[in-house]
Parts: C-alpha cells; structure tokens; sequence
C-alpha cells in the first residue's frame, strides 16, 4: 500500500469524528420583518420667482414628503446655461448641483425632502447660480398671543398665564408650559408640585395658574404648542413685586417735597438772621459815630423843653 492511500485511510475517520460535532439545521434566510412604517403624506409646493429672490412660508404640523419647486423665468439677457442648487439653513446641499439650461424661455428647479422632525424643518433655498434666489421657511404654526408687556402680580397672590393660536391653524396635539431657569427651559408639571401649579389645556388655548407666588416666581415662561412635527413656542415674561412695590413712587415724592421744603425752610431763615445782622450793625455804627457824652435822644427832649417856654 502506497504512501498516499495509508495518509487516506488515516483521514477518513477523522473527518467522520469532526462531522459529529457540525449543526445541521437549517437556517432561515428570510428576515425578520420590520414593524411597519407609516408612509408620509406627499406634498408638492411651488413658486415662480419673481425678480432676483423671494420668500415663502410654509406652516407644517405633520411629517411629510415634501416637494419644493422654483421656476426662475431668466433675464433679458439670456444666459445658455446656469449652475444651479438648493441650500439648508444656508448650508449647501453638495449632491443637489446641476446645470440647467432654459427650457421655454424659463429654468426649472425640483427637490424633494423628507420633513419628519423638528431638526429638519427651517430655511430652504434655491439658487440660480449669482441671478436669483427662493427661499421656503418651513415651520410649525405660530402661537399669535405673543405680550409686548409682562404680567405683574403680588407676592402670595396667584396668577393665570395663558397662551391660544388662531383658530385656522391646526390643533395642537397637546400644550406644554417652561420655565426659563437661565440655562435652560425647565418643563413645569403639574402632577408633581399641585399646590403650585394648575395647567388647564383646552384645544387652540391653555393656562398656567401660579400659585403663592414668590419672588423667585418671576422670569420669563414658554408655553409650547406641541405638533407632531415640533413645537411651537411664545414667551410669556411674570413680574412678581411687593405691596410697596406701587407705593415707592410716591414715597419718593413725599421725599422731595421734604427735601424741598426744608431747603427752603433753612434758607428762610439764613435769611433772617442775615437781615437782622444787617439791622443791629447799622445802629451801632449810628451810635458810635455820635460825640460821647451825647445822648441822641438829648436834643429832641430840650428841643421840647424849649417848646415849652
């Protein structure tokens, strides 16, 4: 027997012995399918630029695919070509550069985007190379209640904030009220401070009652539309002041008038000594210009004397 037949006979069971230990079952190359993912709502917007830019806003409450298109009508002088792209927040969008050329005497600009989140709405724009440019502001509704002036109340009463939206606006899913702690919006909760907070939510409007307010009470509050999209949000500025608080107006004229009077007082009667100096130095310069021994009243008495005669 051969070399190569002895070193085959000598392979055979140890292959038998390594096939013991090999798994034989089977595999299944089929996936496990994934939890179903809703599909957008399509939405198409469009807009002919009119001059070298304009600017459209465009309210969104729910994701959406989102198709923008700009048609740039070009300029007299008519240019064959022209780099064109789209930008976000002012950041370029490399992969959206191409080169239109005009096509019945106007060049077409199409993009679609996917708005699903709060991150992903904000500016969108399309730039006809240095001709034009079309802005989109892409944004949840506006809170209109917005206070030019903040709300004073008392330290120990309680206040009642309230925030609503225009009723053509869609409704917000919920509200939620912040506090401005400096660094930070703080979300205010209701079930965990009770006897300090009360928020009354109901469709386009909402109300945060303060309660036992104290000076630390005051700031800047946010009441937040919520979306499925984002959140919409409108500050809301609280002054907490002391009883005295209206009272030191008048505490400081009170003061003034003081002040005031007294100055005058103190000059009156400066005055007064000063006259009444002056008074008593001109008698007694009278008085000693006359020759001693002479009594100023001497004369008129023998004078009268005299008279008598």
């Amino acid at each position: 027997m051969t070399a190569s037949w002895k070193q085959l006979l000598f392979q055979i069971p140890l292959m038998l012995i390594s096939t013991r230990h090999i798994n034989t079952k089977k595999v299944s190359v089929t996936p496990t399918p994934l939890a179903p993912i809703s599909a957008l709502q399509p939405e198409m917007r469009s807009a002919v630029l009119k001059g070298d830019g304009h600017t459209e806003t465009i309210k969104l409450h729910n994701p959406v695919n989102l198709t923008l298109e700009c048609t740039w009508p070009g300029k007299l002088n008519k240019v064959p070509n022209i780099t064109t792209y789209w930008r976000k927040d002012g950041t370029e969008i490399l992969e959206s550069y191409r080169t239109a050329s005009l096509e019945n005497e106007q060049i077409n600009l199409k993009r679609e985007f996917i708005i699903n989140n709060e991150e992903s709405l904000g500016n969108y724009s399309c730039i006809f190379g240095s001709e034009a440019e079309f802005v989109f502001i892409l944004r949840v509704p506006q809170i209109h209640d917005v206070r030019d002036k903040p709300i004073v109340s008392y330290v120990g009463d309680a206040v009642m904030l309230t925030c609503k939206m225009d009723k053509t606006d869609p409704m917000p899913t919920t509200w939620n009220w912040y506090k401005d702690n400096g660094t930070d919006k703080e979300q205010i909760f209701e079930v965990a401070t009770p006897e300090r907070y009360k928020i009354t939510n109901d469709k386009w409007s909402t109300k945060l009652q303060v309660k036992n307010l104290t000076a630390a009470d005051g700031g800047r509050y946010y009441c937040g539309a919520v979306y499925a999209i984002g959140l919409s949000l409108s500050p809301v500025d609280l002054k907490v002041i002391t009883f005295m608080e209206p009272l030191k107006p008048f505490i400081s004229i009170v003061v003034e008038v003081v002040v005031l009077v007294s100055v005058i007082l103190i000059y009156e009667r400066n005055r007064s000594k000063k006259k009444v100096a002056e008074e008593t130095g001109t008698t007694s310069e009278q008085n000693a210009a006359l020759p001693q021994g002479e009594d100023p009243e001497g004369d008129e008495s023998s004078s009268m004397r005299h008279r008598k005669v």
